[in-house]
């Protein structure tokens, strides 16, 4: 069996920890079996391997989070990169078009799509052998996995089977997405179940579907006319309208940690990092990331979350109402995790003289020993990087040298440039310039000696 896990999401229900580019499945905040702490796309990861699949796992993803998937899972993991968000129906036909041309995969094999970031119980992916055992029967084109409701959810789709949600396997009758209180508080009482965003079908059904878009001969095909796929659910285009759709009930404990208040129910520790809940402190949760300390006393029911991006203090019932003021921020992530190591943004300004258009940005840039920033240019700024500890190769326009503490480098609009650490190396970089993004960048190959 083949899986694709969706990995999405905006990153901010979570927010200041998660943003756009650092989404709540990669926090590293849950306890792991050996007692450290995992993301929840590590623990997914963890349990479907533990659970005894251990065929191709696929990632599809956006290019913004190539690099902490490839930290956090290692750089063996196999990623599907998306030339543009466009929902969930154009990642699945992208990544079931990977696995055909790209994996070679019959198209008799069981595809089994599901989010990166459920919190749930090893039972609930054994399931999908299940779910895979019902699509070979032929019982149905598409088997979807219901799980039984906790409450009565607004925030949920509900899938309704025809016979009741006490039978294991059954035809479904309809779906409800995301119904009012009352009209849940109904189905559940009707037997319908919660739609967790996991499927089943053979791998030649989803590509006859692609067939009829695009009738690509290649996984490229799909790549370059990745736009004229519908941008929309998975659920709204292929499982409303399908003709032979399926239902298998779970039964266990499952989560969507996507709010402060859901995951601080699974935290095994009330603080984290340089935090302390002193006197009076009740159900108080601090997670500071910054090297500043944190102190809350006579708090109850509160949470505080600090991260370079911003500082959080909330009532833990109202941090589900986080978004709508997180959405007026329109700020760029200040931190970023890479595959050479991480960034910080230490300070951002415009110019006081309105007739120049002129920025600056100051980074703090780690890069870990044995690694590289790749070969690259700027249209838009001129670069100073200030070496502040380790020692690496430096290369601009072809001519490498070495450098360590102290030393300076000037990068000039349009000069390719790169630096390899010999041993960690630790930069202060001054961007000037007008357009200070992180998509002012165009690469070059390069290879290192």
């Amino acid at each position: 069996m083949n899986v694709i896990l969706l990995s999405g999401g905006s990153g901010k229900r979570l927010w200041p920890l998660s943003n756009n580019a650092y989404s709540k499945q990669f926090l590293q905040l849950l306890k792991a079996p050996d007692g450290e702490y995992e993301s929840m796309v590590q623990r997914v990861y963890r349990q479907i391997r533990e659970a005894g699949i251990n065929d191709n796992i696929v990632i599809a993803t956006s290019k913004s989070q190539q690099d902490l998937i490839t930290v956090q899972l290692g750089s063996s993991v196999e990623i599907v990169i998306e030339p543009e968000r466009r929902d969930t129906f154009p990642a699945i036909a992208l990544s079931c078009a990977y696995l055909a041309f790209e994996k070679r995969c019959g198209l008799d094999e069981v595809v089994a799509v599901l989010p990166v970031d459920p919190y749930t119980e090893i039972s609930f992916f054994k399931m999908l052998s299940k779910m895979e055992a019902a699509v070979k029967e032929q019982l149905a084109d598409l088997v979807l996995m219901g799980i039984t409701p906790a409450y009565p959810s607004e925030k949920y789709g509900y899938i309704v089977p025809k016979t009741g949600q006490k039978d294991s396997f059954a035809r479904i009758a309809s779906f409800r997405e995301k119904p009012d209180k009352q009209t849940a508080k109904q189905l559940i009482a009707d037997g319908a179940l919660w739609n967790g965003g996991v499927f089943a079908f053979k791998l030649g059904y989803l590509m006859n579907i692609l067939e009829q878009y695009l009738n690509p001969k290649c996984y490229e095909d799909v790549l370059n006319n990745y736009v004229k796929l519908n941008k929309t659910s998975f659920d709204y285009e292929i499982v409303e309208k399908a003709d032979s759709a399926a239902v298998i009930h779970y039964e266990g404990a499952w989560k969507d940690l996507g709010t402060w208040q859901t995951l601080t129910d699974e935290m095994s520790e009330s603080t984290m990092g340089f935090a302390k809940a002193g006197e009076n402190c009740e159900n108080t949760y601090i997670i500071n990331s910054l090297n500043i300390p944190v102190v809350a006393l006579g708090m109850k029911d509160t949470i505080i979350a600090t991260s370079p991006d911003g500082i959080l203090v909330t009532n833990n019932e109202a941090s589900t109402k986080l978004k709508p003021y997180v959405d007026k921020l329109d700020l760029r992530p200040m931190y970023e995790e890479r595959r050479w190591g991480s960034y910080e943004v230490l300070k951002s300004s415009d110019s006081s003289d309105e007739d120049d258009d002129m920025q600056t940005l100051t980074k703090h840039i780690h890069i870990k020993s044995g690694k590289n920033i790749s070969y690259q240019s700027h249209k838009c700024r001129d670069e100073v990087w200030v070496i502040i500890d380790g020692r690496g190769d430096l290369l601009i326009d072809g001519h490498v040298r070495n450098v360590q503490r102290g030393d300076i480098a000037y990068v000039l609009k349009g000069q390719k440039h790169a630096i390899r650490a010999v041993e960690d190396v630790h930069i202060i970089e001054v961007q000037i310039g007008t357009n200070l993004v992180e998509e002012d960048i165009e690469r070059f190959d390069w290879e290192w000696e």
